[in-house]
């Protein structure tokens, strides 16, 4: 599904049309702190081969036990998880189609026959995988299940355009259509050592940009210029990325507002979102006063950092996901900011990886329990209306012992990244 953060990638391209205050500064002109940034893309490691083999190997048998006959993905991250292929969709059926058992195989159209062949060698199965194309005035979706040779369910993924969905099953009126998400989420939501690697040194880049970008800013600047400062350091470290900041009374949207705003003094600035490394995000949230903040800002980040500790104190394996919601909350109803979405108007959290938000989901009622390997957003927050809002996010996995933070949290408005 789309979210803030692909709509921000997507639009980012119009930021070559701003005035330059708007945009990364020049490197000789940089400040400091951002200039004393490094490159650090080299650092990661790329997914291997042999790792999507695996990937595709945990596929089957999770088809093989709910009785599903084969996997259907189209453009989107679960395609480039099992493939490495990156692929948008469009009009033109592109699928990739890997059965419970037998060899997979690629529907496409004929003039991407070249492209996709040049690709097999790296994919999984990658020799055994078949092309089968079509011109543009032949069907593809009775081409695609012509080839489906075990009965049973089709799973879709779940990014997978309503048009496919429908026309497959005109297509195949016999075979059922079901949702891919016990085999995509069922793959994706236990990362694996060179996920983790990833995404660790994805939130350490993050944060450290963050940083640079505060030691930059001064109140007076826009929220548009201190947003380019931190895109200036995602530059800078070898990573793109979204950033959002808001200041004030509209701090207390938790995404947000499109009015211009300037940062002032003593007043509350929450900045969020992250940056894209080997197509693995990180997602942090900041919240923080240049100046010296006022007692009732003081006391809502003293509750907000409680709930967010109380959240991960209660990550455990075996845990249902709504637990952890549930410590959060507590902490802020019993702080008087209650009940229920009053004040704390959203989920503690999402999982986390290829997408910023991806399943499972830290929120009531979800029973689904928690296992090592697992990646989370952790981002209690305190919005009030016309005065502001506080938020404080930070990624996390799960381990034997309990949840992890990728990076150290924040310790108070006035020294958010000591």
């Amino acid at each position: 599904m789309p979210t803030r953060r692909s709509f921000l990638l997507a639009s980012a391209a119009a930021s070559v049309a701003l005035p330059l205050r708007a945009q990364a500064p020049a490197t000789k002109t940089l400040p400091a702190p951002i200039a004393a940034l490094s490159n650090r893309s080299h650092e990661a490691v790329p997914i291997t081969l042999a790792e999507r083999q695996h990937r595709v190997a945990r596929a089957r048998e999770l088809m093989l036990q709910q009785k599903i006959a084969a996997l259907c993905l189209t453009g989107g991250t679960s395609l480039f998880y099992f493939t490495g292929i990156r692929s948008g969709n469009s009009e033109r059926l592109f699928a990739y189609i890997l059965p419970a058992s037998g060899s997979p195989y690629i529907v496409c159209p004929a003039f991407e026959e070249a492209r996709m062949t040049e690709q097999l060698s790296q994919l999984p199965e990658g020799a055994q995988t078949k092309i089968y194309t079509w011109n543009e005035d032949e069907d593809p979706y009775a081409l695609l299940t012509k080839h489906l040779l075990h009965p049973g369910p089709l799973a879709l993924d779940e990014r997978l355009p309503f048009v496919y969905a429908d026309r497959l099953a005109q297509a195949d009126p016999s075979r059922k259509m079901v949702s891919a998400i016990p085999i995509t989420a069922g793959c994706r939501a236990i990362k694996s050592p060179a996920e983790l690697a990833l995404m660790q040194l994805a939130n350490e880049i993050t944060l450290a940009c963050y940083k640079a970008a505060y030691q930059s800013a001064s109140p007076g600047l826009t929220t548009d210029e201190f947003t380019s400062l931190v895109t200036a350091g995602f530059t800078r470290s070898g990573v793109r990325g979204p950033i959002s900041c808001q200041t004030g009374e509209w701090s207390a949207l938790p995404h947000g507002s499109i009015k211009p705003q300037v940062i002032r003094e003593n007043q509350m600035v929450l900045i969020d979102d992250g940056c894209v490394l080997e197509g693995y995000v990180s997602d942090i949230s900041r919240s923080f006063v240049y100046g010296t903040p006022t007692d009732r800002q003081k006391k809502v980040f003293d509750v907000v950092h409680k709930a967010q500790a109380a959240a991960l104190a209660a990550a455990h394996p075996g845990a249902p996901c709504h637990a952890v919601d549930d410590a959060a909350r507590k902490v802020i109803t019993d702080a008087g900011f209650g009940p229920d979405y009053k004040t704390f108007s959203h989920r503690l959290g999402h999982g986390i990886g290829m997408d910023g938000h991806e399943w499972p989901y830290l929120v009531r009622g979800n029973n689904q329990p928690l296992e090592v390997g697992m990646c989370f957003s952790d981002e209690p927050g305190i919005y009030l209306p016309g005065e502001f809002g506080i938020r404080l996010e930070d990624d996390w996995h799960l381990t034997p012992s309990g949840g992890v933070m990728f990076t150290p949290t924040s310790s108070s408005l006035e020294h958010p990244f000591d």
